[in-house]
Protein backbone atom coordinates (compact mmCIF):
# COMPACT_ATOMS: atom_id res chain seq x y z
CA UNK A 1 0.00 0.00 0.00
CA UNK A 2 1.72 3.07 -0.50
CA UNK A 3 0.77 6.53 0.84
CA UNK A 4 1.82 10.29 0.39
CA UNK A 5 1.54 12.67 2.47
CA UNK A 6 2.81 16.00 3.93
CA UNK A 7 6.60 15.50 6.08
CA UNK A 8 5.99 15.85 9.87
CA UNK A 9 8.54 16.85 12.41
CA UNK A 10 8.61 13.04 13.83
CA UNK A 11 9.78 12.39 10.47
CA UNK A 12 12.47 14.65 9.87
CA UNK A 13 15.44 12.56 11.02
CA UNK A 14 14.24 9.53 8.79
CA UNK A 15 14.18 11.92 5.82
CA UNK A 16 17.69 13.22 6.19
CA UNK A 17 19.35 9.60 6.98
CA UNK A 18 17.15 8.48 3.67
CA UNK A 19 18.52 11.31 1.56
CA UNK A 20 21.59 10.61 2.84
CA UNK A 21 21.72 7.01 1.84
CA UNK A 22 20.61 7.78 -1.45
CA UNK A 23 22.95 10.25 -2.59
CA UNK A 24 25.92 8.92 -0.77
CA UNK A 25 28.62 8.99 -3.44
CA UNK A 26 26.24 8.93 -6.48
CA UNK A 27 27.61 12.50 -7.73
CA UNK A 28 30.97 13.72 -5.22
CA UNK A 29 32.46 11.06 -2.73
CA UNK A 30 30.22 11.90 0.52
CA UNK A 31 27.16 14.04 -0.18
CA UNK A 32 25.90 17.27 1.10
CA UNK A 33 22.04 16.86 0.01
CA UNK A 34 20.91 15.67 3.46
CA UNK A 35 22.72 18.60 4.92
CA UNK A 36 20.46 21.25 2.78
CA UNK A 37 17.69 19.30 3.70
CA UNK A 38 18.94 19.97 7.16
CA UNK A 39 18.70 23.83 6.85
CA UNK A 40 15.96 23.62 4.28
CA UNK A 41 13.40 23.66 6.24
CA UNK A 42 13.72 26.69 8.21
CA UNK A 43 14.31 29.11 4.98
CA UNK A 44 12.38 31.22 4.06
CA UNK A 45 12.13 30.03 0.79
CA UNK A 46 10.94 26.78 1.91
CA UNK A 47 7.33 25.78 1.12
CA UNK A 48 5.81 23.16 3.82
CA UNK A 49 3.00 22.41 1.65
CA UNK A 50 5.18 20.81 -0.93
CA UNK A 51 7.32 19.18 1.51
CA UNK A 52 5.89 15.55 0.93
CA UNK A 53 7.13 11.96 2.43
CA UNK A 54 6.15 8.36 0.00
CA UNK A 55 5.54 5.20 2.72
CA UNK A 56 5.07 1.63 1.60
CA UNK A 57 3.07 -0.36 4.28
CA UNK A 58 3.97 2.29 6.72
CA UNK A 59 7.66 2.65 5.94
CA UNK A 60 8.50 5.61 4.90
CA UNK A 61 11.36 5.23 1.85
CA UNK A 62 11.31 8.74 -0.15
CA UNK A 63 10.66 12.51 0.19
CA UNK A 64 10.27 15.47 -1.85
CA UNK A 65 10.70 18.90 -1.19
CA UNK A 66 10.36 22.45 -2.65
CA UNK A 67 12.05 25.89 -2.27
CA UNK A 68 10.41 29.24 -4.28
CA UNK A 69 12.84 29.88 -6.88
CA UNK A 70 12.04 33.00 -9.65
CA UNK A 71 12.61 34.18 -13.51
CA UNK A 72 13.78 37.57 -14.18
CA UNK A 73 13.00 38.99 -17.52
CA UNK A 74 15.23 41.37 -19.80
CA UNK A 75 12.67 44.19 -18.22
CA UNK A 76 13.19 43.34 -14.87
CA UNK A 77 9.78 41.86 -14.31
CA UNK A 78 9.56 38.72 -11.92
CA UNK A 79 7.82 35.69 -12.67
CA UNK A 80 7.42 33.12 -9.41
CA UNK A 81 8.66 29.38 -10.23
CA UNK A 82 9.46 26.59 -8.24
CA UNK A 83 12.31 24.33 -7.90
CA UNK A 84 12.13 20.38 -6.18
CA UNK A 85 15.10 18.97 -4.53
CA UNK A 86 16.19 17.06 -2.87
CA UNK A 87 13.97 14.36 -4.65
CA UNK A 88 15.01 10.61 -3.11
CA UNK A 89 13.91 7.13 -3.04
CA UNK A 90 15.95 5.15 -0.65
CA UNK A 91 17.70 2.85 -3.04
CA UNK A 92 16.56 -0.42 -3.22
CA UNK A 93 13.32 1.07 -3.80
CA UNK A 94 14.50 3.31 -6.99
CA UNK A 95 13.91 2.67 -10.31
CA UNK A 96 10.41 0.94 -9.56
CA UNK A 97 8.06 4.32 -10.17
CA UNK A 98 7.88 5.54 -6.35
CA UNK A 99 9.67 9.02 -7.21
CA UNK A 100 7.44 9.38 -10.25
CA UNK A 101 4.43 8.66 -8.08
CA UNK A 102 5.83 11.33 -5.55
CA UNK A 103 6.77 14.02 -8.27
CA UNK A 104 3.40 13.63 -9.41
CA UNK A 105 1.47 14.22 -6.73
CA UNK A 106 3.91 17.38 -5.98
CA UNK A 107 2.90 18.18 -8.85
CA UNK A 108 -1.03 18.56 -8.66
CA UNK A 109 -0.51 20.06 -5.31
CA UNK A 110 1.71 22.79 -6.67
CA UNK A 111 -0.61 23.88 -9.26
CA UNK A 112 -3.48 23.59 -6.60
CA UNK A 113 -1.49 25.88 -4.79
CA UNK A 114 -0.88 28.55 -7.92
CA UNK A 115 1.87 27.66 -9.14
CA UNK A 116 2.60 27.04 -12.60
CA UNK A 117 6.40 26.87 -13.99
CA UNK A 118 9.45 24.14 -12.17
CA UNK A 119 12.74 24.81 -12.94
CA UNK A 120 15.42 21.79 -12.20
CA UNK A 121 18.23 20.72 -12.54
CA UNK A 122 19.20 17.21 -12.55
CA UNK A 123 19.65 14.33 -15.23
CA UNK A 124 17.10 15.06 -18.00
CA UNK A 125 17.42 10.84 -18.41
CA UNK A 126 15.56 11.08 -14.79
CA UNK A 127 13.11 13.96 -15.75
CA UNK A 128 11.67 14.44 -19.76
CA UNK A 129 9.27 11.41 -19.39
CA UNK A 130 7.37 13.44 -16.80
CA UNK A 131 7.20 16.59 -19.01
CA UNK A 132 10.28 18.85 -18.42
CA UNK A 133 11.96 20.15 -21.18
CA UNK A 134 15.36 21.81 -22.00
CA UNK A 135 15.38 25.30 -20.58
CA UNK A 136 16.75 26.81 -23.95
CA UNK A 137 13.25 25.82 -25.34
CA UNK A 138 11.86 28.11 -23.39
CA UNK A 139 14.23 30.58 -23.28
CA UNK A 140 15.27 30.50 -19.79
CA UNK A 141 18.95 30.59 -18.88
CA UNK A 142 21.62 31.32 -16.01
CA UNK A 143 22.72 34.74 -15.27
CA UNK A 144 25.93 34.18 -17.51
CA UNK A 145 23.26 33.92 -20.30
CA UNK A 146 24.18 30.30 -20.56
CA UNK A 147 21.49 27.38 -20.97
CA UNK A 148 22.85 24.52 -19.03
CA UNK A 149 21.92 20.62 -20.15
CA UNK A 150 21.18 19.85 -16.92
CA UNK A 151 18.31 22.52 -16.53
CA UNK A 152 15.01 21.79 -17.93
CA UNK A 153 11.93 23.52 -17.06
CA UNK A 154 8.53 22.03 -16.86
CA UNK A 155 5.44 24.27 -17.24
CA UNK A 156 2.14 23.06 -14.81
CA UNK A 157 0.48 24.79 -16.78
CA UNK A 158 0.58 24.78 -21.00
CA UNK A 159 1.46 28.22 -22.24
CA UNK A 160 2.58 29.36 -18.92
CA UNK A 161 5.90 30.98 -20.26
CA UNK A 162 5.59 32.89 -23.06
CA UNK A 163 8.95 32.44 -25.07
CA UNK A 164 10.35 36.25 -23.31
CA UNK A 165 14.31 35.44 -22.38
CA UNK A 166 14.39 35.40 -18.71
CA UNK A 167 17.42 34.55 -16.02
CA UNK A 168 16.85 31.88 -13.40
CA UNK A 169 17.58 32.68 -9.25
CA UNK A 170 17.44 29.73 -7.05
CA UNK A 171 16.47 30.21 -3.82
CA UNK A 172 19.91 31.26 -1.60
CA UNK A 173 19.51 27.99 0.73
CA UNK A 174 20.97 26.52 -2.57
CA UNK A 175 24.23 28.09 -1.92
CA UNK A 176 25.51 25.01 1.03
CA UNK A 177 28.19 25.99 2.86
CA UNK A 178 31.08 22.69 2.18
CA UNK A 179 32.50 23.17 5.06
CA UNK A 180 29.29 23.01 7.20
CA UNK A 181 27.58 20.36 5.06
CA UNK A 182 31.26 18.13 6.08
CA UNK A 183 31.08 19.38 9.67
CA UNK A 184 27.22 18.14 10.09
CA UNK A 185 28.32 14.70 8.13
CA UNK A 186 30.82 13.85 10.21
CA UNK A 187 28.58 13.89 13.12
CA UNK A 188 26.49 11.54 11.75
CA UNK A 189 27.37 7.82 11.53
CA UNK A 190 29.76 6.91 9.54
CA UNK A 191 30.00 6.24 5.68
CA UNK A 192 32.82 5.00 3.60
CA UNK A 193 33.51 7.79 1.03
CA UNK A 194 33.94 6.54 -2.65
CA UNK A 195 35.47 7.27 -6.12
CA UNK A 196 32.15 5.69 -8.72
CA UNK A 197 31.85 6.02 -12.23
CA UNK A 198 28.38 8.16 -11.85
CA UNK A 199 30.33 11.19 -10.27
CA UNK A 200 32.37 11.49 -13.77
CA UNK A 201 28.96 11.36 -15.71
CA UNK A 202 27.61 14.15 -13.03
CA UNK A 203 30.70 16.17 -13.60
CA UNK A 204 30.32 15.88 -17.63
CA UNK A 205 26.87 17.30 -17.48
CA UNK A 206 26.91 19.74 -15.05
CA UNK A 207 29.63 21.42 -17.00
CA UNK A 208 27.57 20.94 -20.29
CA UNK A 209 26.45 24.09 -22.15
CA UNK A 210 23.59 24.26 -25.29
CA UNK A 211 24.71 26.73 -27.88
CA UNK A 212 23.24 29.50 -28.16
CA UNK A 213 21.75 31.03 -31.44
Amino acid sequence: MITIRNETEKDHELVEEITRKAFYNLYVPGCFEHYLVHIMRGHEDFIPELDFVIELDGQVIGNIMYTRSRLVDENGDVKNSLTFGPVCILPEYQRMGYGKKLMEHSFERALSLGYDVIVIFGSPANYVGLGFKSCKKFNICTENGKFPAAMMVKELLPGALDGKKRIYYDSSVMAVDEEDAERYDNSLEKMKKEHLPSQEEFYIMSHSFLEQD
